[in-house]
């Protein structure tokens, strides 16, 4: 069985096994850890380390907070700290406080270093398209206009109305894929389309190839939120991995699209923009900017 093939259609993806294939990446469980080490630069093997403190240090912050508020736990502070306590008293809690822990730690990671990006994607993208911004600027309007002048912010129950506003957030996830992989461990020998992934073994799939696939998506360069309408939604939420699949979903995955939901509205509401200097983009295992993006905002008039 063969163990690796090259693409014709995407020599620069040295490991894509077929059309409808993701990049699978191999690597043996059994290497030694020194081995590995051995391929990273100083720079990385110091960033490597600089960020494993990093992780630490937030972590002791979030549990020295979680001690403070044990000791007056009559004391709410309206944040979601107060919901991880709470669950960790009831008696009925299914998960430890490491684990709760981390996954603070794992929502202050995606809201500072992955929806900024996914933003920023996403003002690049609008720029470069005048329809999808009036499409949306009418569904928000429509909203203000239904909206109760005692109401001072969005609801949920609004947020579940923005139908095009979801079709926009799911193409700028698609286009931008933060995630540079999804990781899982094969527990036996896999056999796929004549290849034998040992068991064992590390299966990386990359999110970018799947949501560049023209097999799947139609010219997928485009930035076209109406391929995400009811009739090929479907169809297509069957190859999108933005925030992985499986077991192992990203549990926040609802929040960040709510979370774009409120900067989209925010943002086509109240202001108009123009750039100021363009910041090129390119592809890796995700959507990097090496370069800064500016622009300039207007009060809507």
């Amino acid at each position: 069985m063969g163990r690796l093939a090259q693409r014709p259609d995407h020599p620069a993806l040295p490991i894509l096994t077929s059309n409808t294939c993701p990049t699978i990446l191999w690597q043996s469980l059994h290497a030694k850890k020194h081995s590995q080490l051995s391929k990273l630069s100083k720079d990385d093997d110091k960033q490597y380390i600089a960020d494993m403190m990093g992780r630490k240090h937030v972590q002791k912050i979030l549990k020295d907070l979680l001690k403070q508020r044990t000791t007056a736990p009559q004391k709410k502070y309206g944040d979601f700290l107060d919901v991880v306590l709470d669950e960790l008293q009831s008696g009925r809690a299914l998960l430890d406080e490491n684990f709760l822990v981390d996954t603070v730690a794992g929502f202050i990671f995606a809201g500072v270093a992955l929806t900024p990006t996914t933003l920023t994607a996403g003002m690049k993208f609008l720029t470069d398209s005048p329809n999808v911004v009036e499409a949306l600027s009418e569904e928000h309007d429509t909203i203000l206009k239904n909206r109760d002048e005692t109401q001072p912010t969005i609801t949920w129950e609004e947020f579940k109305t923005m139908k095009f506003t979801d079709q926009v957030i799911n193409e700028i996830l698609r286009l931008s894929s933060n995630g540079p992989g999804i990781i899982r461990q094969a527990l036996k020998d896999v056999q796929y389309n004549g290849y034998t992934i040992p068991a064992g073994w590390v299966v990386m799939i990359s999110p970018m190839s799947v949501h560049l696939n023209p097999d799947i998506f139609e010219d997928p360069l485009t930035f076209n939120p109406w391929r995400w309408q009811e009739e090929n939604a479907n169809s297509l939420m069957k190859h999108f991995m933005p925030f992985g699949d499986g077991k192992r979903h990203c549990m926040g995955a609802n929040f960040t699209k709510f979370q774009i939901a409120m900067f989209l509205h925010t943002l086509v509401t109240k202001y108009r923009w123009k750039e100021i200097k363009r910041g090129e983009t390119f592809r890796i295992a995700d959507l990097a900017f090496p370069q800064d993006y500016h622009i300039k905002l207007l009060p809507r008039s």
